[in-house]
């Protein structure tokens, strides 16, 4: 009976000693990821659009102007800032284009259907406020 009771003794050492791996390793793994996202401020923008927009001769839109909800309003809002822009290098057509091109573009795949669709008919809009249709 000794040896029955050693060995139901061992089964359950075994088990708790396990467990007790498990929950360490993952008290562990969880120390390991928070101190992994700590990320340290930057000078320098993040990313190269960012730079570009904030940087660049480029225009100076209206603070949310791609969020609005009608492609009318969308193209007029471009059309007045590259008419209004000291800082751009071509022609007021050129540049709105350019720049809700390079919107578009830079949102690639995170861009919602209807926010995409929107943009891209704000771009005919964009041709018939300029009388390019």
């Amino acid at each position: 009976m000794a040896h029955v009771r050693k060995t139901t003794h061992s089964r359950k050492a075994s088990a708790g000693k396990a467990g007790a791996r498990k929950t360490a390793h993952r008290k562990t793994s969880t120390r390991r990821s928070t101190s992994a996202r700590k990320s340290t401020k930057r000078a320098t923008p993040k990313r190269w659009s960012q730079r570009v927009t904030k940087e660049s001769d480029a225009l100076d839109l209206k603070q949310g102007v791609f969020k609005l909800t009608s492609p009318k309003k969308i193209a007029v809002s471009l059309k007045r800032s590259a008419e209004h822009s000291s800082r751009r290098k071509t022609n007021a057509y050129r540049s709105a284009l350019s720049m809700l091109t390079f919107y578009i573009n830079r949102a690639g795949k995170t861009l919602p259907k209807t926010q995409r669709t929107r943009l891209e008919q704000a771009k005919v809009e964009l041709k018939r406020a300029f009388g390019r249709e």
